[in-house]
């Protein structure tokens, strides 16, 4: 029998550091903060992906309903608008929070939110009020875009901020966990309101319960919300005008263009898992509603426990070697896609749960990668529109995208535009951490 003595064995320095980093030690006051900024992201992405899994029922309701496939084209129209005004939120609010602090502008982001998913669940139909359905649907997407485009990046900036340092990985999956239970929510409640109300009511006036839900959420994170600790100092404020924000923006050009290609090349990947592949099984391919929302709800299942799996893995470990492995293994994933091409929720389901691990990787990482691109005094405003610009070219246009050359009998395109986006996050990833650093992690 082989006897082998380990009571000499010295670690090495690299496992004391690692050890040490695992032990660091989160004070209730950071927990509870983590806690709101969490439940936050998962409210923004709740509100944000019942519209698109409900844009089927919608578009008929805010548009003229001549035909189910262009009212649903409409729907997905105004859900990229939306996007379109992300940049806009990352330029006005995150210099805000750059200037006056992350707390404030949390809090305010989550009222935009709230209040614009109760005004979509009580608007009137087209039938009732004409055109003026769809313009009130307009602007609620335009506010919410503003309000999603400092939500998801400022919040994980100010939870990196608090966090211990070194637990970057922690941070990336807990904040990458609440945002999957918001996607899990948005499926969940879709499919229960189907299962108990019924297709036919569903879209006639069911489809308004979820916003109702996102409504009253909101809610109770504005009360969480309201202790959340401040990570900038008064003199980092007082310091911070506008024209030195974003001087500084304007030295670190290649660290914000990296992070429009790192997030835009997770974004198209997770839209068109999320909210393309959906909506092309129920209007294009017919499928049955409940056994789609059943489907979907399984992927937030998965990326809810796989966030939370990957947090941990890559809790003190370095960001930048997790972030290339995934993002490489994105690129051949992403053809998965190309085996649903015609009707059968067998072929929908293989594709949407075999994209499902890939998927969870990039996702769980995306922001805390992009967070380490830039410094603290400009982070809010440096990532934010980074995050804006890569969310409203690449992620808001995925879902319409994929739809549209899968009505064209084009479906290949969109697998290969997806891959070169994400080849290319690559690149610049490689290239900003050469020239600028990283700020955040190793």
């Amino acid at each position: 029998m082989l006897d082998i003595q380990t009571d000499n064995v010295v670690p090495s320095p690299k496992t004391h550091e690692s050890t040490a980093v695992k032990n660091a030690r989160f004070t209730p006051e950071v927990r509870k903060g983590l806690l709101g900024l969490g439940l936050g992201n998962a409210l923004e992405w709740y509100d944000w992906m019942v519209f698109g899994l409900l844009s089927a029922f919608i578009g008929p309701n805010f548009f003229p309903n001549t035909d189910p496939l262009s009212a649903t084209l409409n729907a997905l129209a105004v859900f990229a608008g939306g996007f379109a005004f992300r940049p806009l939120g990352g330029i006005l609010l995150g210099t805000l929070a750059d200037r006056i602090g992350r707390r404030r502008v949390m809090l305010l982001s989550i009222m935009l939110m709230a209040g614009t998913t109760l005004i979509i669940a009580i608007t009137p139909s087209y039938a009732t009020i004409g055109p003026a359905a769809g313009i009130i649907l307009l602007v609620c997407r335009v506010l919410q875009g503003i309000s999603t485009g400092i939500e998801a990046p400022l919040s994980t900036s100010h939870a990196v901020e608090l966090a211990p340092e070194g637990r970057e990985g922690y941070v990336a999956g807990i904040m990458s966990f609440y945002v999957n239970i918001g996607i899990l929510m948005a499926s969940l409640v879709s499919f229960l309101c189907s299962l108990v109300i019924g297709g036919t009511a569903m879209g006639e006036w069911g489809w308004r319960v979820p916003f109702i839900i996102g409504a009253l959420f909101g809610f109770v994170v504005l009360y969480l919300r309201r202790s959340l600790p401040e990570t900038l100092k008064q003199e980092e404020m007082a310091t911070n005008t506008p024209r030195a924000v974003w001087k500084g923006v304007g030295k670190h050009w290649l660290s914000v263009l990296a992070i429009i290609f790192v997030v835009g090349a997770a974004q198209a990947y997770n839209y068109a898992w999320n909210v393309g592949l959906p909506s092309a099984a129920r209007s294009g391919f017919k499928e049955d509603p409940t056994a789609v929302f059943a489907l979907t709800t399984i992927l937030g299942v998965i990326l809810v426990i796989g966030s939370w799996v990957i947090g941990k893995l890559a809790d003190g470990k370095a960001m930048s070697t997790w972030f290339l492995v995934t993002r490489i293994l994105a690129i051949p994933a992403v053809f998965l896609m190309l085996l649903y091409v015609q009707p059968g929720i067998g072929g929908f389901a293989a594709v949407l749960l075999g994209g499902s691990i890939v998927l969870v990787l990039n996702m769980t990482l995306y922001n805390v990668v992009s967070s380490s691109l830039m410094p603290k005094n400009i982070r809010g405003t440096g990532v934010a529109l980074g995050y804006g610009i890569g969310v409203a070219l690449f992620g808001g246009t995925a879902s319409y995208l994929l739809v549209w050359f899968q009505s064209l009998n084009l479906s290949w395109i969109f697998p290969v535009y997806v891959a070169v986006l994400s080849i290319l996050s690559i690149v610049f990833y490689i290239a900003a951490r050469r020239s600028n650093g990283i700020f955040v992690g190793k």
